[in-house]
């Protein structure tokens, strides 16, 4: 006997491999997108993480220079301070080893003026003068003055001042004849310069 439902069967078998069939088309391209989307962001990703990579080690070294001129710029500030204070100090106290030197000297002058006070004898006084005025050069060497050598020299205008002209043929012309004011200097710096009589050519 003929099965009444074996063609209604297999139109819906047809059917039914129809239907999927479409459906099948639409799934994989569904699929291929979605695997294209998560290509694209896995792309995106990693260019991301290469940026990343290359702007982390620019980061960390201008951190680097920036935290050294940081403190550079600190250590600066700091230094010129200090300096500045060390100026000051210089300006306000660089006499004082001189000045204690001369603290001695003012001791000498003021033993001998109450010595003298009773002394009679003119060689005695003189005495105390002179070792007063010696201790007194004594000091003022140790601290680097020099007075400056002049007569029979041969006159120099950077530690020389010619206040007098005498024309002369017993010496060389601009021979310093006489020295009218010692002057002095201290190393290569001129204080004072000395005061001198220099002689010309006789006309």
């Amino acid at each position: 006997m003929k099965n009444p439902f074996k063609g209604v069967n297999e139109g819906v078998n047809d059917n039914k491999e129809e239907f999927f069939g479409e459906n099948t088309e639409e799934i994989n391209a569904d699929e291929e997108k979605t695997a294209e989307e998560n290509s694209e962001e896995e792309s995106v990703e990693k260019l991301e993480e290469t940026k990343k990579e290359d702007i982390n080690p620019l980061q960390e070294k201008y951190d680097q220079l920036n935290n050294q001129y940081i403190r550079l710029a600190a250590d600066f500030d700091n230094y010129r301070k200090r300096h500045e204070q060390e100026r000051e100090n210089l300006l306000k106290y660089g006499a004082e080893s001189t000045l204690k030197k001369m603290i001695e000297v003012l001791d000498n002058f003021e033993r001998g003026l109450k010595a003298i006070e009773t002394v009679e004898d003119c060689d005695k006084v003189k005495e105390c003068y002179n070792l007063a005025y010696k201790n007194f050069t004594d000091v003022l060497t140790k601290a680097g003055l020099e007075p400056i050598k002049a007569e029979g020299e041969m006159f120099d205008p950077n530690y020389h001042e010619a206040v007098m002209q005498t024309p002369t043929s017993e010496k060389a012309e601009h021979t310093i004849i006489a020295e009218l004011q010692k002057g002095y200097k201290l190393g290569d710096k001129v204080l004072r310069p000395t005061l001198v009589n220099v002689a010309t050519a006789e006309e």
